[in-house]
């Protein structure tokens, strides 16, 4: 186990720091060379009863491991103890939001980056943590942006996530096929993997159409629609999404349906990663949030590979979604806020960002301190940023703080184009048309 310090090797990582790296990156790269460890806030305030704080997320595959972090949190908190409710991901946005309405939410609520979450502190559901987190001015900017308003921040920043594909070992070992870089290559490993009679890509679109979005689109795509450039030219409006290069990414996803499953159409998410986990399918285009997931279906690092986002074209740079994923807020009416303070400092400190890396590999924590990389997918994910250039998902800013939101329009026309409702060229008017 190796522990980056701060002052190692400090002028080699300036490079990486002092460009876009900077900017997406930096809360990771300060996890691996920082040995500062915010400890002075985790002395527990004596409660005259026990107490029971509620915590909503939309991570349900992670119960068992947040319930050994927060156990941590106990331990030196012992009359606060923490219940992790995670709800469906695909319902999460309305059963928060009904809850926050009807005054019935968890106390401790994941939040989503950028619009998402705003909504919910403009709505007066989230306390101003600001003074309540230590060390704030450590912590990166844009986490910080993607979570507050004003000079206000609303939640901690806690993790990023990004996108790849994961490829089972043997079946590349049979057919002799090296991790693609570029995008030719990885369409001729799909024919030569098709020509084989193997299940190419574990991938349908019954349920869940948001990966096609934010997880194919968004991580794939930025090869080809250009990054984090064409993300700002699309919200200063200078692109559209009927533009060439976002067209192109419209044709990419467009292009992998003749590699998908005969049943994709009736084929959901989590038969989509058991398909892949039990052997029966070479790839599967995922997050990094899935390497626990995966594993715990049978499929660990010793059987499966990552490869980044292929390259449009060989010598381009990779654009590489590494998405500002969640940020921990706190509940306005929680009963018990000076004991759900106490965790708000917790999980902005080092033992709580150690603990998430190493129980749920490849989330990333944005939080300064030491901290290692033990799980040799998550590290090679996190290698990848080191000489790419980064961004995050499309809709996430901006155009998802409107009825229908952006995520919502591209989602469904996704899944509308990959079932023969659209032409990539129709869908991409579409999605224009509505964030319009």
């Amino acid at each position: 186990m190796i522990i980056y310090k701060k002052n190692r090797n400090n002028r080699g990582f300036s490079k990486i720091i002092g460009s876009s790296q900077d900017y997406f990156l930096r809360p990771a790269l300060l996890l691996l060379i920082s040995v500062f460890t915010i400890m002075g806030f985790n002395s527990c305030k004596k409660t005259a009863e026990p107490v029971e704080l509620t915590f909503t997320s939309w991570r349900i595959d992670d119960i068992d491991a947040m319930n050994r972090i927060n156990a941590l949190f106990t331990a030196t908190h012992p009359n606060i103890t923490i219940n992790f409710k995670p709800k469906d991901p695909v319902q999460y946005d309305a059963i928060t939001n009904t809850a926050l309405l009807n005054g019935s939410a968890e106390d401790i609520i994941f939040l989503w980056s950028y619009d998402k979450g705003r909504k919910l502190y403009d709505d007066g559901y989230l306390t101003d943590l600001t003074k309540a987190i230590p060390n704030l001015a450590s912590f990166p900017q844009v986490p910080l942006k993607a979570w507050s308003k004003t000079g206000v921040t609303y939640a901690v920043p806690s993790v990023g996530v990004t996108h790849g594909i994961y490829y089972n070992k043997s079946i590349f070992s049979k057919y002799q096929i090296s991790e693609p870089t570029t995008w030719a290559e990885f369409i001729a490993a799909c024919d030569k993997l098709q020509l084989g009679g193997e299940k190419v890509l574990a991938t349908g679109v019954v349920d869940n159409f948001w990966v096609l979005n934010r997880v194919i689109f968004c991580g794939l795509g930025a090869n080809f629609y250009g990054g984090e450039t064409a993300r700002q030219g699309l919200m200063n409006g200078t692109m559209k999404l009927t533009d060439a290069n976002f067209l192109d990414a419209f044709k990419m996803v467009n292009s992998l349906v003749k590699y998908m499953p005969s049943d994709y159409k009736t084929l959901g998410y989590e038969g989509s990663k058991a398909l892949f986990a039990s052997g029966k399918a070479a790839m599967f285009i995922g997050g990094s949030w899935e390497i626990n997931v995966l594993k715990n279906l049978g499929a660990s690092s010793s059987m499966i590979g990552w490869f980044a986002p292929p390259v449009k074209n060989a010598g381009d740079k990779l654009q590489y979604c590494f998405q500002v994923d969640a940020g921990i807020a706190l509940n306005k009416k929680c009963k018990h806020s000076a004991e759900a303070l106490e965790y708000i400092k917790w999980v902005s400190g080092s033992e709580y960002a150690h603990a998430i890396m190493t129980e749920l590999p490849g989330f990333f924590s944005y939080t300064p301190g030491a901290s290692t990389l033990e799980n040799p997918l998550a590290q090679k994910m996190f290698n990848a940023a080191a000489t790419a250039d980064l961004t995050i998902r499309l809709m996430d800013e901006k155009f998802n703080a409107s009825t229908p939101t952006g995520d919502e329009l591209m989602s469904n026309t996704l899944q509308g184009m990959t079932i023969g409702v659209y032409t990539p060229e129709s869908a991409a008017a579409a999605v224009q048309n509505g964030i319009k």
